[in-house]
């Protein structure tokens, strides 16, 4: 994946990589590992996490949308959007982006900055690739396209064991995952369109 990137980023100043793919995949370890391979082959390289533009929990309880935290509709898309246009354009100029705290469960704004030297980015999260409003216009500003996947049982597993981790029991967590993270998983599954490279995760 650094090989295609490197070759495919050419003269370019400033390279925007998608890794999308379902909730509990493993997108976080991956763009972790990819950004210090390209570290390692001497180029500045940052991730740019979707996970920054969550809708703060006072909002999604406002709109009774909180147990669906997490679902496409409880991120701001078009900030994070015009978050990435940004990067994109002013390839020297130090801008700060949010960042997700799941201990606290909400967002850091200006939690970390990107860097003019950092000319690889790894925009990652689970709705980059997906067809559908408005998710579908930010495909423009991608210059690599990467889906994670899992098996289903896999991934469903993983979802439930990471509320267990979270201190719910074996059965609350069943049904947190079945209400929210396993559709949300399927509808990434289902409905991403336009990758470069599909990779299968079989940890």
């Amino acid at each position: 994946m650094a090989d295609r990137a490197i070759a495919g980023a050419g003269e370019a100043q400033r390279f925007i990589i998608a890794l999308a793919g379902p909730p509990g995949v493993g997108k976080s370890t991956l763009s972790e590992a990819l950004a210090a391979e390209l570290k390692r082959r001497g180029h500045g390289a940052a991730i740019v996490p979707m996970d920054g533009f969550h809708l703060d929990n006072a909002v999604l309880d406002s709109r009774g949308q909180r147990a669906r935290k997490g679902a496409p509709f409880t991120f701001d898309a078009d900030g994070y959007a015009e978050l990435l246009r940004r990067l994109k354009t002013t390839p020297h100029s130090e801008i700060a982006i949010p960042v997700f705290d799941r201990e606290l469960d909400l967002a850091r704004a200006s939690a970390r900055i990107i860097e003019p030297r950092h000319r690889f980015l790894i925009a990652e999260g689970n709705y980059l690739l997906l067809d559908q409003e408005p998710w579908f216009k930010m495909a423009a500003l991608f210059d690599f396209r990467v889906l994670l996947k899992a098996d289903h049982t896999v991934l469903r597993q993983r979802l439930i064991e990471r509320w267990i981790v979270h201190g719910l029991n074996e059965s609350q967590a069943m049904d947190r995952a079945m209400s929210n993270d396993i559709p949300n998983a399927e509808l990434v599954i289902n409905a991403s369109r336009g990758a470069d490279l599909e990779i299968l995760n079989q940890v």
